[in-house]
Formats: structure tokens, sequence, C-alpha cells
């Protein structure tokens, strides 16, 4: 049978663009993609990319009150919402112009517009036309996820947080995620006053316990009224805004209400079941350890597979999918020691085991430390960094690295390749420290503070 494409893209985001631009350059396949929205996905248009812009742009304030302490004259005045979001604007075209440069000069054609799957080698387009391809990769993302709720219509999501007119005055943000908890600190920062629920006892549920009651114990101090074992009973507009009825009884008026309460794999109305595609309870697209699906010709990366939800790790799956496909090397994405970062204020970077988790697999020793930094000590601030290393009794290698401080997310990083080299704990020993630096505390915990 002759195809029109060797492979045809089903959205244009971080993994299924790397897939599509690969396949073409270093594959010689023919290749196709569409997207209905926005070129870059999530990340770069709705996602990472515009909200670390809003971690950025919310640490101005702080760092302004910290340069009064070192002795700078200071005038802060009011944050200029319309004019940082033009600039946001502006950047996001630029990275979604970059995203469609680098396909065009791969060769890829590009359809601006709905695909979905009508069997194992064809795709619809919206305005009705048929293509045929060898291959067929879904990298169509997730969505964020709001529960069925009276006065569900009048909340919004993290999509919609980026293209806001003004910032609202007051805000409730529901949920205590990694999404949940970075909008409340951004808005936070920018002089939104913030509530947010959560219904479970700890916020950050996944990441080490130590560290997550680190960073709420910290929003809490910089100003976010975080309550933890709460729901929202009932929502309503009002003229004085949404009134939101809660578990413990408060009834409150807020001008925005913002539900980061999970996200969900983009499946729906794909025609994935219809093509034998087997799905899981949630909707994500079952795949094997190479990304292919129940359908030979059909593969799937990216957070549409829920495995982790990660840009990097999309990227990865998607070289890892031409490399098996396209090039006869048959490559398993590595899902082993992923780090990862919480751009709360101030940040948690992790990577390996938590403390729970280890503690479960073997006996191990946990080497803690919680301090005040130079910077933020002179300046006044409370704030404490955390550091904390997991090693196993047995090998001594460091398990799992957990850090709660200002630019947590470039510390881990560097703290990932020597954990993913295998280092142990006499290896960090033996690192002589950098000083005066947050960082030194990683090679200079020398007695564990517990055992398990």
């Amino acid at each position: 049978m002759t195809f029109d494409y060797d492979l045809f893209v089903i959205g244009g985001g971080s993994g299924g663009v790397r897939a599509a631009r690969l396949a073409a350059s270093e594959g010689g396949a023919r290749v196709g993609l569409a997207e209905e929205y926005r070129m870059g996905g999530t990340c770069v248009i709705r996602g990472c990319v515009p909200k670390k812009l809003m971690v950025f742009a919310s640490g101005f304030a702080p760092a302004m009150a910290d340069a009064r302490a070192y002795g700078w004259q200071v005038t802060t005045g009011a944050f200029d919402w319309p004019a940082f979001r033009a600039r946001m604007d502006a950047e996001l075209d630029r990275l979604e112009a970059a995203y469609r440069g680098n396909l065009d000069k791969a060769g890829v054609e590009i359809f601006d517009t709905r695909a979905v799957l009508e069997d194992a080698h064809t795709v619809r387009l919206a305005d009705g036309a048929r293509l045929t391809a060898k291959h067929v990769l879904i990298a169509t993302g997730g969505a964020p996820f709001v529960p069925e709720m009276q006065g569900g219509q009048h909340v919004i999501t993290s999509n919609d947080v980026f293209k806001l007119d003004t910032l609202p005055d007051r805000i409730l943000i529901v949920g205590g995620g990694y999404i949940a908890c970075e909008f409340a600190c951004i808005l936070n920062g920018l002089g939104v006053e913030v509530t947010q629920y959560y219904r479970g006892a700890q916020i950050l549920r996944g990441f080490d316990e130590e560290a997550r009651g680190h960073v709420a114990e910290l929003m809490r101090e910089h100003g976010v009224n975080l309550h933890v074992g709460t729901e929202v009973l009932n929502i309503e507009q009002t003229g004085e805004g949404i009134r939101v009825k809660a578990t413990d009884g408060r009834e409150m008026d807020y001008d925005k209400v913002l539900y980061a309460t999970g996200r969900r794999p983009n499946t729906a109305g794909l025609g994935l079941e219809e093509a034998g595609v087997k799905l899981g309870r949630w909707g994500q697209i079952e795949v094997d350890e190479y990304s292919q699906t129940s359908v030979p010709s059909i593969y799937a990366v990216g957070d549409v597979t829920d495995r982790i939800n990660l840009t990097p790790v999309a990227i990865r799956e998607g070289a890892a999918f031409v490399e098996t496909v396209f090039k006869g090397n048959p490559t398993r994405p590595d899902h082993d020691l992923v780090p990862g970062a919480v751009f709360t204020q101030p940040e948690l970077g992790s990577v390996g085991l938590t403390e729970e988790a280890a503690r479960a697999q073997e006996p191990i020793e946990v080497y803690c430390n919680s301090f005040r930094a130079m910077q933020s000590a002179f300046a006044g601030r409370p704030d404490r960094v955390m550091m904390k290393l997991i090693v196993s009794q047995a090998s001594r290698k460091v398990l799992g690295c957990h850090i709660v401080a200002d630019h947590a997310g470039e510390l881990i990083q560097l703290a990932a390749v020597a954990i993913k080299m295998g280092a142990t704990k006499e290896d960090f020993d033996r690192t002589v420290a950098v000083h005066p630096t947050m960082s030194e505390e990683l090679v200079t915990m020398k007695a564990p503070v517990r055992s398990a």
C-alpha cells in the first residue's frame, strides 16, 4: 500500500514537534503534522514558559525589599500587568514562530487544523480531507480537569490565567498540586490576595513529606492564605463577586476562582477507541516501553500517555520513537531518576526517592538540615532553606535529593547528574564545598538525622 506520509503526527507540542522534526531531518521520512491551536503546545503557549516568566515577574517585589536592606534606595511602583502581558505574548509569538521554522526547515508539512483517527493508517482533517500514513503518532498532551459542580461555569483554569485582561484583587485557588501552588505564589507575589483550598492533608502530594511541609509553611509566611482539608461546597455569582462556600463553614467573595485540580489526557473525540487503541481509566493512551499502542502502526508520547508529565520527558520519548521506528535502533525512553522542580517561592527541587518511598524499599539514612541562607538572613527575611539526602544503608548510594530554596530548580539539575551516575554519600563527602553558597550543605552534612 502506498501512503501519503511515512509519519503523521497529531499534536504540535514539544514531544510531537521533536518527533516530527527528527523523523524528517534525520530519518528521511515524509512527515505531516496537524495542530488545532498553536504550535508549541501546553509548555510553550499555556504552561511552562509563560508560567516561568510570571515567576520571574513575581519575584521582583521581594527582591526590591532585599535591595533596600542591602543599602539601595528603591521606590516600588504598582505592577503593570497589561505591559507585562504584552511582552509575554510577544515572546510566545516568537517561540511559536521558531517551532514552525524548525519544522519547515526539516520539511514537515504543517496542517493548522484538528485531526482525528479514522483507522490504523488514516487521519481525517476538520475540512474532511483524509490522509494516510504508515505510522501515526498521537502527541495531543493534556488539559485542565475541573470536576462537575454547581457553579462550575464561573471558574477559570490555568489556561485562562495568561489571558486575563486585569489581575483580580482577590482570588481563590482550588487544588494542592504543583500548578495550584505555583500560581498561588505567583499571584501573591504580584500583589493579589490569594486564598488556596486543598482537600488533602498537605499540598504537593507525591513529593517528600518533609519538603511539602516546608514549602507550605513558607507559602503561609509569604502571605498565601492556605487551607488544607478544605473543599468547595458551592459557587455562585453575586453582586460582590464569586461567592464560595467551603466545607469548613467559611463563606467568602472572590473576583476569580481558579481550579487547578489536575489534568487529564487530551483523547476525547480523537477516534482512538474506534481505531482499536486501548485507553486507560482517565483516557490515557496505554503504550508499551517503546511508546507503541495496542494498534501496531499507532504510537503515543508525552502527557497523553500519562507516564511522567514533563516537557523534557515528552521530548525524550519523541526522540526515542524516531530511533526505534525510523532509524532501526530500538530505544526505550529512560524514565528513571527524572529530576523536577516546583516553581513556588521558594522553589522545590527533587530527584529520586522520597524518604517515605525509600523507607518502604530498604533501610536508609536521612541527612537533612534547615537553615537561613546568607542573602535572606542579612535582609531580615525569615525564609529557611532545606537540603535533604536519602541514602541506602547497604549500597551507600544517594537514593534521593530534595531541596527547598531559591533557585532549587537550578541546583537539582546538577545533583541529578551525580545521582544518575550512582554517587554514594561518601562521593558527596569527598567533594569540596563551594563557600559561601547554600549548596555547600549538600557536601557538608556528616551525621544522619535519623535512620529507618
